[in-house]
């Protein structure tokens, strides 16, 4: 079995209104010294031991369904799981 977790965030190159508004309310309860706050999605996926490939699988799951490749970019890491 394997467990995969994949981070999505938005691109650097597009404007993230939900981060700039979490800054601004941690500003204003006084949370000093913060120059950028970024959101993004995770997300755990538990493949079982019939998917060959794992890698081609998830990149694949990422591109077509998960996330928004026009202004999100992705990463996953993929730990083998031994079930009890």
């Amino acid at each position: 079995m394997y467990k995969v977790k994949v981070y999505i965030t938005l691109r650097e190159s597009v404007l993230d209104p939900q981060g700039t508004a979490v800054k601004r309310a941690l500003a204003t309860h006084g949370y000093e010294g913060i120059q950028e706050v970024r959101i993004g999605k995770y997300m755990e996926l538990t493949l079982d031991e019939s998917v060959k490939d794992v890698d081609a699988a998830v990149k694949e799951m990422c591109e077509r369904l998960l996330a928004n490749t026009v202004i999100e970019d992705y990463r996953y890491e993929v730990e083998e799981v031994v079930a009890q």
